[in-house]
């Protein structure tokens, strides 16, 4: 049996998540980050299964969505990166919020997150060593060069350099990172999560590196990627 429940957390509203009785008890804890136009509601399966699983799991809308949407969704599309951006820059704030309400178990922390969000995961991972495993799902870490045919914008904003992955292979090599993606995505391509098995392969710095792919999946997450997040959390965090 778990507990769910909305709250306010660093200044957001939140959906939190735990097994029945533990709302106090200090947990291994999974920050999760949705997808672009979605909200922590349309993902909240994920919530469902990883306290299912012992875990204790918060997840927050990203800026203008969900509960922070100012309803103007065009003017959202315009703003993907900077969204992005902005879901690396809270995490600090969160983690600590997270760490004073007395939840997180001896540093047992975890982020995860599907495309957007799972490239706000890598982007954590990267510049955040006191995260213990994360799980990217249909993500990439290497928003400059993506940003020339997804949401391509003059407005990239400079400051996404710091949270990219490529000249920081060796941070995510310190720690448990699962990549999934769907072979046939057609939003993030596949070849993005290949890009960076393939850097850290070719630099040795894979021993902690698990990928799984998914034939015939385009952009969306299955009962198979669920799984393997879960699985991938029970095993290392």
């Amino acid at each position: 049996m778990i507990e769910l429940e909305m709250r306010k957390l660093a200044g957001s509203e939140i959906l939190h998540a735990y097994p029945q009785g533990k709302a106090g008890a200090a947990l291994p804890c999974i920050v999760f980050y949705h997808g672009f136009t979605s909200s922590r509601l349309v993902y909240s399966y994920f919530a469902v299964a990883l306290a299912q699983a012992g875990f204790r799991v918060i997840m927050p809308d990203a800026p203008d969505h969900g509960s922070r949407f100012s309803g103007d969704a065009n003017a959202r599309l315009e703003r993907f990166w900077p969204i992005l951006l902005n879901n690396c820059q809270e995490f600090s704030a969160l983690r600590q919020a997270i760490i004073s309400q007395g939840w997180l178990e001896e540093g047992r922390l975890a982020v995860a997150g599907a495309s957007m969000g799972g490239m706000t995961a890598l982007g954590i991972m990267a510049r955040h060593p006191e995260v213990k495993c994360v799980a990217s799902l249909m993500g990439s870490g290497f928003f400059s060069s993506l940003s020339r045919s997804l949401f391509p914008s003059p407005d990239f904003p400079a400051e996404l350099a710091e949270w990219e992955v490529e000249h920081q292979l060796e941070k995510l090599a310190t720690r448990p990172l699962l990549l999934w993606h769907g072979e046939d995505d057609d939003v993030v391509p596949a070849a993005e999560t290949f890009r960076l098995q393939q850097a850290l392969q070719q630099q040795g710095l894979d021993e902690q590196l698990t990928c799984q792919w998914q034939a015939g999946v385009r952009h969306r997450i299955t009962p198979e990627a669920l799984d393997a997040t879960v699985t991938f959390f029970q095993r290392h965090l």
